[in-house]
């Protein structure tokens, strides 16, 4: 270093670099300073001697002066990589870096199953002794028909919590839907000894139904076993049919079919009834429908799924007709609800995505699908844009919407109705088919007859009539509820409007005889009942035309008497809150909180002789969160007034809907796969 003084004068030193060599033995490496030279400098022929001084090297002292010419910078002639290579390098050592870490997490994640999956197989425990009750093995009869009476289970001391149970008052569940569901996620398994009594072993995720039908989602992906939720709280389950309740015994009359072809029947007590039987379709009197398919169960949705392969592959046999070829593609949807609309577009997007993968494409040119509608458009609930928007949709889809037509007959291959034309005129038309669909609405079941006729002062005979805390109407205070598609909450907008005139002649100095609203205080009015009575907001869409057909003396304003007798009409119209999912799950929730706030307040209730339930919870209050529908590759929402129509992002929209309301977990999962597997195979076509 010492040597080259005279020269750092002249050049300019780019960088420092201490290396350490392995030399001869005995020797080593100095540090080499490396300079670069000025232009012209006098010391550039002097440059290589003095670093060859330095190293004691003779071929720096040859190499430098080509080095230079070539405007080398260094004495080792190897150039700097360019900017490009070390973008390229990083980017390299990024993608390595990721590649590892996914495969790590990968192997990680595959390995923790593994581990988890050995730990869930258990080889046969010792037999233990299990203390169980004699009355659960021979119960004593007793009751109207003197039949055994299920007092005790046989799981009734399997755990700690389960014989504490046995000394709580006895709550009994009928039925496994969303508002049964709804009610043991909400209750404290302590409070109650719980059963719950279903013919169905699940509960149905029945807005995704549709989908099961065509193989978009797997029958097992709509499902969770009813066991499953009951065990959560500790009850029992019992896979029977609720046929009658005896009120004055509080005894529930169980019938479940055997295999021998008999019957076996034995009562259950109660202490609190939750009636949640849900309902059946409406028929409307219409001749032939055994030749229809339903859409209420699993097992109806694996048989529309089945017919539709059937048909698809018959029609593909050589023997078969044109015109029986295109019958059997026919497929007619009777009722323009959401289930048929939904249904219908399922349908159209099996046929359209999957059909001609497999299939020969002729079909495609043979298949058609109608809805017969017997209203002037399609989800008549919904707003009128959505409508308009479902029914364009469909038209571009080619399905074929008929509306003001009424069903009046099915026979085994075709749909007879009749339809009024532009001019006013009915019409009877026939459409051949090969699968029909009848989905027209819910009627009662039979348990929900037995209980309406079991009481007079149950007045609607469509629905079991409950007051505002979900309490039957005529049954012992506080021991009977009823909520979903079962029940309804009973209304009075007779007396909503005379309290409202009331204030109003108050106000006006007036009788309230002598009242009369114009057309802005009417649509007040009404939006102050559809706030108080959601369920009457399907009747109270077009308040212009209400103001319009009711005012008969063309006065421009409602009467007491016009007025009073157009709520009358909405009032009789009104025969429950709307039979969705959404409504049963709200009324379940409610249930259960209130039911487990009562067993707090067990001290208050033996010392007040009035009305509990109003003591210490507040009466039931259905929001109405909005209604979705599908209609193919798309989806329309109408939330709070709010209408939203859109391709598949809306669709992504209704999907993401659905999946965060499922049930649990497992079916969460088996709904994403199901969802990956359509789009990567194409949906499932196999008849099983």
């Amino acid at each position: 270093m010492t040597s080259c003084t005279s020269m750092s004068r002249s050049l300019r030193l780019l960088s420092v670099r201490p290396q350490l060599r392995t030399c001869a033995p005995g020797t080593t490496s100095r540090t080499l300073t490396i300079y670069r030279c000025q232009p012209k400098s006098p010391l550039i022929q002097t440059a290589p001697r003095r670093l060859a001084e330095v190293r004691g090297s003779t071929a720096i002292t040859n190499a430098f002066p080509a080095l230079i010419a070539r405007g080398g910078n260094t004495v080792a002639d190897i150039p700097a990589p360019s900017p490009s290579k070390r973008r390229l390098l990083r980017v390299a050592y990024v993608l390595f870096a990721c590649v590892g870490a996914g495969v790590t997490t990968v192997t990680v994640l595959i390995g923790g199953f593994f581990i988890y999956d050995a730990t869930t197989y258990k080889e046969l425990d010792d037999a233990q002794d299990v203390e169980l009750s004699e009355l659960a093995l021979k119960p004593r009869v007793g009751g109207p028909k003197n039949l055994p009476i299920l007092e005790r289970y046989l799981d009734d001391e399997d755990c700690e919590i389960g014989k504490v149970s046995m000394t709580k008052p006895h709550l009994v569940i009928l039925g496994s839907g969303w508002g049964a569901v709804a009610v043991l996620k909400n209750i404290k398994p302590t409070d109650y000894h719980i059963t719950v009594i279903s013919p169905q072993n699940h509960f149905l995720f029945t807005p995704m139904l549709p989908s099961a039908t065509v193989g978009t989602l797997e029958f097992r992906s709509l499902v969770e076993p009813i066991r499953r939720i009951v065990a959560k709280v500790r009850g029992h389950y019992l896979e029977a049919s609720a046929e009658k309740v005896v009120f004055s015994e509080r005894l529930i009359e169980v019938v479940k079919p055997n295999p021998s072809g008999g019957e076996l029947r034995f009562y259950v007590p109660y202490d609190k009834l939750v009636v949640a039987v849900g309902s059946q379709s409406n028929t409307h009197g219409v001749e032939g429908l055994e030749h229809c398919n339903f859409l209420k169960t699993i097992e109806d949705a694996r048989q529309i799924r089945r017919k539709v392969v059937r048909n698809l592959e018959l029609a593909c046999l050589p023997g078969t007709t044109e015109a029986e070829r295109k019958r059997l593609l026919s497929f007619v949807v009777c009722g323009g609800g959401p289930t048929g609309v939904e249904f219908a577009a399922e349908l159209y997007d099996l046929l359209n995505e999957d059909l001609t993968m497999i299939y020969p494409k002729i079909l495609r040119n043979l298949v058609s699908v109608h809805i017969v509608q017997s209203q002037g458009h399609i989800l008549n609930t919904y707003d009128e844009k959505i409508s308009q928007y479902a029914q364009e949709r469909f038209k571009k889809d080619s399905i074929d919407v008929l509306t003001n037509a009424r069903v009046s007959k099915v026979l085994e291959d075709r749909v007879i109705f009749t339809q009024k034309d532009e001019e006013g005129e009915v019409q009877t038309k026939e459409l051949p088919y090969g699968l029909c669909l009848w989905s027209t609405g819910v009627a009662q079941c039979e348990i929900s007859k037995d209980i309406v006729a079991s009481f007079e002062s149950q007045k609607n005979r469509r629905a079991i009539e409950t007051d505002e805390h979900l309490r039957v109407i005529g049954a012992p205070l506080g021991e009977v509820y009823a909520i979903g598609d079962c029940s309804t909450v009973r209304t009075n907008l007779t007396e909503h409007i005379v309290e409202f005139l009331k204030s109003y002649a108050v106000k006006t100095g007036k009788r309230v005889e002598d009242c009369a609203v114009n057309f802005q205080q009417w649509s007040d009015l009404a939006l102050n009942i559809k706030r108080r009575f959601p369920q009457a907001g399907e009747h109270l869409k077009r308040v212009d035309y209400l103001f319009t057909e009711y005012d008969t003396n063309k006065s421009g304003t409602l009467d007491f008497d016009e007025l009073t007798h157009l709520l009358q009409d909405i009032d009789s119209k009104m025969t429950s809150l709307p039979a969705t999912a959404q409504r049963a799950n709200q009324q379940g929730q409610y249930l259960g909180r209130k039911l487990t706030t009562l067993a707090r307040t067990e001290t208050l209730a033996m010392t007040v002789s009035g009305d509990v339930d109003d003591l210490v919870y507040a009466p039931f209050e259905y929001r109405h969160l909005g209604s979705l529908a599908y209609v193919g590759n798309a989806a329309v929402f109408d939330i709070n007034g709010y209408s939203f129509v859109g391709g598949l992002v809306a669709m992504y929209l209704w999907r993401s809907v659905y999946f965060a309301q499922s049930v649990s977990f497992r079916t969460r999962a088996l709904l994403f796969m199901d969802w990956f597997t359509r789009g990567m195979f194409g949906r499932d076509m196999t008849e099983i």
